[in-house]
C-alpha cells in the first residue's frame, strides 16, 4: 500500500514537472502561472503547492529535471576527446526535436542574468559544470593522443558552448532558415580538424 503511494506520488510529480517545463518554456518565469499548471494537471493551486512550496522551488525543480534527463541521455563524464564532441552534436540533434526544451532553456537563461532571478545560480553553476565537463573531456582527448597536446581545453569549452547557445538562439527564431544540427556537426568537423596533432 505505501509503495502504490509513493508510486502515485512520484508520477504526479513527474506530470507536475513536464507540464511546469512547458508553462516556463512558454511564458518564461515571470510569465508563468500557478494556476495554469494546477489547472493543467488537475490540481488545486494549493495542491500544486503541496507538492513544491513555491514557484521560486518549482522553477529549480524543473531545471533539475531537465538536467537530469540530459544526464541520462548524454553521459560526458565518460567520453574522451573526439567522442564527447560527437556526443555533443548528438545533443544538438535531439534539441532540434524538442524545441519546448531549447526555449525554456533560452528564456530561463536570458532571464537570469540578474541575479535577483530564482534561476541566477543554477544557470551559473550549469555553465561551470558544463565548461569543466567538456575541458576536461578535451584534456583526456590531447592525453589519449586525439587533440593537440598544447590545445587551451578551458578557451574551446567556452567556445563550444557560445557556439551551442548562439545557434540554438538563431533556430528558435528563424527555424526555417537555420538548420541548427546540420550547422552544428560541420562546427565539430571544424573543430575536430583543428585539434587534431
Amino acid at each position: 500500500m505505501t509503495r502504490r503511494g509513493y508510486a502515485t506520488g512520484d508520477a504526479r510529480r513527474e506530470r507536475i514537472l513536464a507540464t511546469a517545463l512547458l508553462e516556463f518554456a512558454e511564458n518564461g518565469y515571470r510569465g508563468a502561472s500557478l494556476a495554469r499548471i494546477a489547472e493543467r494537471v488537475e490540481l488545486s493551486q494549493a495542491g500544486l503547492l503541496h507538492h513544491f512550496k513555491s514557484k521560486e522551488r518549482l522553477l529549480i525543480a524543473v531545471l533539475d529535471y531537465r538536467d537530469e534527463a540530459d544526464t541520462r541521455r548524454f553521459d560526458f563524464g565518460n567520453l574522451t576527446g573526439i567522442a564527447a564532441l560527437d556526443a555533443l552534436a548528438d545533443v544538438v540533434d535531439y534539441n532540434s526535436r524538442v524545441p519546448g526544451l531549447v526555449q525554456l532553456f533560452s528564456v530561463i537563461n536570458g532571464e537570469a542574468v540578474t541575479a535577483d532571478h530564482p534561476g541566477h545560480d543554477w544557470a551559473r553553476t550549469r555553465y561551470r559544470r558544463l565548461r569543466a565537463s567538456l575541458a576536461s573531456a578535451l584534456r583526456r582527448g590531447a592525453e589519449a593522443g586525439e587533440f593537440r597536446a598544447d590545445l587551451d581545453s578551458e578557451a574551446h569549452a567556452d567556445r563550444l558552448i557560445a557556439m551551442m547557445d548562439g545557434l540554438q538562439t538563431q533556430w528558435l527564431l528563424d527555424p526555417d532558415n537555420v538548420d541548427m544540427p546540420r550547422v552544428f556537426r560541420t562546427y565539430i568537423a571544424d573543430v575536430i580538424t583543428a585539434l587534431q596533432p
